[in-house]
C-alpha cells in the first residue's frame, strides 16, 4: 500500500457522511472546525442532518466524495461498501465484525470483499480527525483545535476511547491527526505510518497498539519512517497476560510477546512509552526538538529537594548528570555567590530569585555547559488563587538565556514543572512557539528525554534489515538433534566448535584409543534426552587422566553408553547463552545472555529478531549487563568482540538457513575468549522432511 492509496481518504476536500446519530454529530463536528468542502449527509429517511440536506443515497451525491464516514449497523456497512467506488475511500464506525467472533470474522471478510480494494479504515473505529485540514469524520466531541500553519503531531490509535482521550489533552502539544484504526480489516497502522510521513506538516507519529499485524510490514513502514526523518513513539499495550486477554477480545489482535515487542521497536528505533502521560510528552519532545544526540541533562530548581528529584528519577530513565565543564562551573559561582554549593543538578536556591539579571546570567552559564537537555524545574502556582509574578521572572529569564544560547540540533531547551497540572496550557502554547519544551510532570519528562535520545541513538547507526514474512514451519512433530549432532551442523558453517571424539566405554577403556586433544578433557553423556545434562550428573570437566575418563563414564552409565570426549576449552571471559526461539507472530528470534549456570538464575537477556545484522547483535550485546565483562571489567582483559560477534551471526544464519524447519536451538554455552569465541555445548530441535 503506498501513501498515494490514501491520500484523498485522510485528506479529502469533499465528504460524504451516511446514518443516523453518529453521522449527525460527525457532521456538527466537521462544521463546527470549519471544514470548507462540501459536507453531504446520507440518509434516506431524513430530509436534513446538521443543518444540511440529506441525500438518500451515494449515487445521488452531486459528485463523488473524497472521504466517506459510514455510521451504520454491520449489515448496511457491509451493503454501503460495495457502493464506494470512485471514492477515496471510507471510515467504518460499525462494531461487530471480527473483535465479536467466528460470524464476525465472516462478516468482516464480506465487508472487505464488497469494497473491492477501495480503502478502509476500521470497521469497529471511531473515525478521524484531520486537524490540519479541519476534517471531523468524528461521532463525538473533542478537544483538538485546527492547525491553519505549521507542523503538529499524528497519533494513531487501535482504541478509539484513548484516542478520544488523547483529544483532550492540555499539554500545549499541536495534534494534526488522530486516527483510530479498530479492527484494522484494510488499512493498517503500517500503511497510516507510510502514508502520514508523506505530510511534510507531520512532525512526529504515535501509535497505540494492540497487535502488530505483519511484523514485516510493520518494520518496512518503520524504516519508511527513519528514511524520511519522522519519529515514531508507541504506546503497546497487553504486555500482561490479562492485558492480552482483553487485546484479543477487543479488537482480535493477536499481542505478540512483550520482549519481541521490545526488541523490534528497539530494532528500529521505536520509543516505547509505557503510559498515555509520557505517550504525549514523547511526542511533544520531538515535535519541539527532534531525536536527541546523547542522555546528558542539566536542570536549575530553587529547592535541594527538586534537585534530588531531578537525580534519582535521571538515572532511573537511563540519563547522565554530569559534572560542569569548568567553565561552567566558575560562571555560575560568580552568578550565585559563596553561599550556593554549584552542582549538577543545580539548586541555585532562592537568593537570586526575583533577580532578571541575575536569573538570566544563572541559566545562561548552565545552557552553556553544551548538555543535551537542559532543565528549568518551574511550577506555576493556580491561576484561581495565587499569583504568578514572580514565577513569570523566572520564565522570562530562562526565555531570555534561550535566546542567547539557541539549543543546537538534536538538543532542548525545556520548562519542566514536577506536576502535569502546574503546567498551564497558554504558557505550554507559547513556550512551543518559541522552540522550548514545556514538560508537564517530571518523570514523564525525563522519561521523554530518555526515548528522544533513543531515536537518536538507534538513528546514528547504519540502517537494520526489514524483516520477511516467514512461512510456518513443514509439517511434522519436531525431533532433538543431540549435542554431537548439533554441533556438528554449527561446524559445518564455520562456528567454532571444541575438538572431540565419540566414544563407547569400551573405548574408552582401550588403551589404544586416541583422545580428541591432550588432557585435561571433557566428558559428556550423549543422547537426544539430555538436554540438561549438568542437572542429571552428565558432564565431567578438568578430567586430567584415562582413569579419571573411565570412572566419569562409569558414573554416568544409567543416563548413555556414547560419550563425546573434548578438549577442555579454558580462560573464557564470559559464558554466553545464544537460542534461538520460533514466535507464532515474529517468526525465529535470537535470545543472547548470560550463560552456563547463570541462565535461569540472573536472566540478563536480550531478544533479536530474524534476520539480523552484526550491528544488530552489537547492539543488543551492548545491552546487556554481560557487556561489561565482555569489553574488560576492573583491570581485566576484554573478549574477542569481532569473534564473539561473528560465531553468533554464523549461528543465527544456520537459523535462517533452516527457517522452515527449525523449532528450537540452543547454545550454551558460548564461550566469549581474549582471541576467538567457541561453543562449547548446543542442542538443536528441528523438523525433519518427512520419507
Amino acid at each position: 500500500m503506498t501513501s498515494d492509496r490514501l491520500a484523498r481518504l485522510l485528506r479529502p476536500r469533499s465528504l460524504a457522511i451516511v446514518g443516523g446519530k453518529a453521522a449527525e454529530e460527525a457532521v456538527r463536528q466537521c462544521v463546527a472546525l470549519g471544514f470548507v468542502g462540501p459536507i453531504w449527509p446520507v440518509n434516506p429517511k431524513r430530509a436534513a442532518m446538521g443543518g444540511l440536506p440529506c441525500f438518500a443515497d451515494l449515487a445521488a451525491l452531486p459528485e463523488t466524495p473524497d472521504a466517506v464516514f459510514i455510521a451504520a449497523p454491520a449489515p448496511a456497512t457491509i451493503a454501503l461498501a460495495g457502493t464506494l467506488a470512485g471514492t477515496g475511500g471510507a471510515i467504518c464506525y460499525a462494531a461487530d465484525f471480527a473483535e465479536s467472533g467466528e460470524e464476525g470474522r465472516e462478516r468482516q471478510a464480506e465487508l472487505l470483499a464488497a469494497a473491492k480494494g477501495v480503502p478502509l479504515i476500521g470497521p469497529n473505529c471511531y473515525g478521524m480527525l484531520n486537524l490540519f485540514d479541519r476534517v471531523a469524520l468524528w461521532p463525538d466531541q473533542h478537544g483538538c483545535l485546527p492547525i491553519d500553519s505549521g507542523k503538529g503531531v499524528a497519533i494513531v490509535s487501535q482504541s478509539g476511547n484513548l484516542a478520544l482521550n488523547l483529544t483532550m489533552q492540555a499539554r500545549g502539544l499541536p495534534i494534526g491527526y488522530v486516527i483510530s484504526v479498530g479492527n484494522c480489516a484494510d488499512v493498517t497502522p503500517a500503511d497510516l505510518i507510510e502514508a502520514l510521513i508523506a505530510d511534510e506538516r507531520v512532525s512526529a507519529i504515535g501509535l497505540h497498539l494492540e497487535g502488530l499485524g505483519s511484523v514485516a510490514r510493520f518494520s518496512q513502514a518503520c524504516l519508511a519512517a527513519r528514511a524520511a526523518g519522522v519519529p515514531l513513539v508507541a504506546l503497546k499495550t497487553g504486555a500482561s497476560v490479562k492485558g492480552a486477554a482483553l487485546t484479543m477480545s477487543h479488537t482480535s489482535s493477536l499481542a505478540g510477546a512483550d520482549a519481541l515487542c521490545d526488541a523490534l521497536f528497539a530494532r528500529y528505533g521505536v520509543a516505547r512509552a509505557h503510559d498515555p502521560a509520557t505517550f504525549l510528552e514523547t511526542l511533544k519532545l520531538l515535535h519541539v526538538a527532534g531525536p536527541l544526540c546523547g542522555r546528558r541533562i542539566t536542570s536549575a530548581s530553587c529547592s535541594g529537594g527538586e534537585a534530588s528529584l531531578t537525580a534519582d528519577l535521571a538515572e532511573a530513565a537511563g540519563l547522565e548528570t554530569p559534572d560542569f565543564p569548568a567553565a561552567t562551573q566558575a560562571a555560575l559561582v560568580e552568578v550565585l555567590g559563596p553561599r550556593v554549593h554549584v552542582a549538577n543538578p543545580l539548586d541555585y536556591h532562592t537568593y537570586i530569585w526575583g533577580d532578571l539579571a541575575a536569573q538570566t546570567a544563572c541559566f545562561a552559564a548552565m545552557l552553556g555547559a553544551g548538555f543535551e537537555a537542559s532543565l528549568l524545574i518551574l511550577d506555576f502556582p493556580r491561576a484561581d488563587r495565587c499569583t504568578a509574578a514572580d514565577w513569570d521572572v523566572t520564565l522570562t529569564a530562562f526565555r531570555a538565556a534561550s535566546r542567547a544560547h539557541p539549543a543546537p540540533p538534536g538538543t532542548a531547551r525545556i520548562v519542566a514543572s514536577s506536576l502535569a497540572e502546574t503546567m498551564p496550557e497558554p504558557i505550554a502554547a507559547a513556550l512551543i512557539a518559541e522552540g522550548i519544551l514545556p514538560a508537564a510532570g517530571l518523570a514523564e519528562a525525563l522519561r521523554a528525554i530518555a526515548a528522544a535520545a533513543l531515536i537518536g541513538e538507534a538513528s546514528a547507526r547504519p540502517a537494520p534489515f526489514s524483516l520477511t514474512e516467514q512461512a510456518p514451519p513443514i509439517a511434522g512433530e519436531p525431533k532433538v538433534w543431540d549435542e554431537v549432532h548439533s554441533k556438528a551442523a554449527l561446524g559445518a558453517v564455520g562456528v567454532p566448535v571444541p575438538r572431540g571424539r565419540v566414544l563407547n566405554r569400551a573405548e574408552l577403556a582401550d588403551p589404544d584409543t586416541t583422545m580428541p586433544a591432550p588432557f585435561p578433557l571433557v566428558l559428556k553423556a550423549v543422547g537426544t534426552d539430555l538436554a540438561h545434562k549438568t542437572e542429571v550428573g552428565g558432564v565431567a570437566l578438568r578430567l586430567t587422566s584415562r582413569e579419571a575418563l573411565q570412572a566419569a563414564a562409569d558414573g554416568m552409565a544409567s543416563l548413555s553408553n556414547q560419550f563425546l570426549v573434548e578438549e577442555m576449552v579454558g580462560g573464557a571471559v564470559a559464558e554466553l547463552i545464544v537460542g534461538v526461539g520460533r514466535d507464532p507472530q515474529f517468526g525465529l528470534f535470537l535470545t543472547l545472555g548470560a550463560g552456563g549456570i547463570f541462565v535461569e538464575l540472573l536472566r540478563q537477556t536480550a531478544q533479536v529478531l530474524l534476520p539480523a545484522s552484526r550491528a544488530d547483535i552489537e547492539t543488543a550485546l551492548a545491552g546487556l549487563p554481560l557487556h561489561k565483562l565482555l569489553a574488560g571489567y576492573r583491570g581485566k582483559p576484554g573478549c574477542d568482540c569481532p569473534a564473539l560477534v561473528d560465531a553468533i551471526a554464523r549461528i543465527a544464519a544456520w537459523a535462517m538457513d533452516h527457517a522452515d524447519r527449525l523449532e528450537e536451538m540452543d547454545v550454551n554455552p558460548l564461550l566469549a575468549l581474549p582471541t576467538g569465541a567457541v561453543a562449547v555445548d548446543a542442542l538443536i530441535r528441528i523438523r525433519e522432511p518427512q520419507a
